[in-house]
């Protein structure tokens, strides 16, 4: 009988406490880096409330969590340009490879 293996996976607490709301979170993930994700997202926080001088924290929260989405977005983007750039590139070596052997084989068939 075989035994299941459990994730070694180990859940870690965070407690939120931003813009009037308070809670607590778990996941899989280190407490050092969701840590990390809470001060950006505090920073995200503060500079939407300095840039557009707003105070409801629900108008704070989603302007803020619709910014982030925007941020996310061009950097997909700007990743999968540079995917499809790498992806030419690759088409065009190839073309010339294929050429040369092209050549070299009529080269070697005039020879022959």
């Amino acid at each position: 009988m075989k035994k299941k293996v459990l994730s070694s996976s180990k859940k870690s607490d965070l407690y939120i406490d931003i813009l009037g709301t308070s809670l607590f979170i778990s996941a899989e993930e280190e407490p050092a880096y969701l840590q990390g994700l809470l001060a950006n997202y505090r920073t995200a926080v503060e500079h939407i409330q300095k840039a557009y001088g707003l105070r409801d924290p629900l108008k704070i929260a989603v302007l803020t969590g619709f910014l982030l989405c925007d941020e996310i977005q061009r950097m997909y983007n700007r990743e999968t340009a540079k995917e499809e750039a790498r992806a030419h590139e690759t088409r065009e070596a190839e073309q010339i490879a294929l050429d040369l052997i092209a050549r070299i084989d009529k080269v070697l068939e005039y020879k022959a």
